[in-house]
């Protein structure tokens, strides 16, 4: 338990907030949304780590948690300078019209 809370309410919070961000995912035409999920399904994971490091009453998952919004922050970063670059070329950032860019 932690704070009183048991670590099964921890892991059905994680679930399904890792549900919602793999459905956008696969669901969603925008990439800004795309991104926002990708991000949802991140901060899921940090939650289990977070909760099992506080359970385990070690901070090593604490710290990784610490490194992996760091990697995230840089890849959003470059992620939206992609897609602000797409955007002034195409005038669009819809992934269906994105993917004719290949041909």
């Amino acid at each position: 338990m932690i704070n009183g809370i048991s670590i099964n309410y921890y892991l059905l919070l994680s679930a399904v907030l890792f549900i919602i961000g793999a459905v956008g995912v696969m669901a969603r035409r925008n990439s800004i949304i795309i991104f926002m999920c990708i991000e949802l399904m991140l901060n899921a994971v940090n939650l289990l780590l977070v909760a099992f490091s506080t359970l385990h009453n070690d901070a090593s998952g604490q710290v990784f948690v610490f490194f992996i919004m760091a990697v995230a922050a840089a890849e959003v970063a470059v992620g939206l300078a992609i897609l602000s670059m797409i955007y002034r070329n195409v005038k669009t950032i819809d992934t269906d019209i994105l993917s004719n860019l290949k041909n």
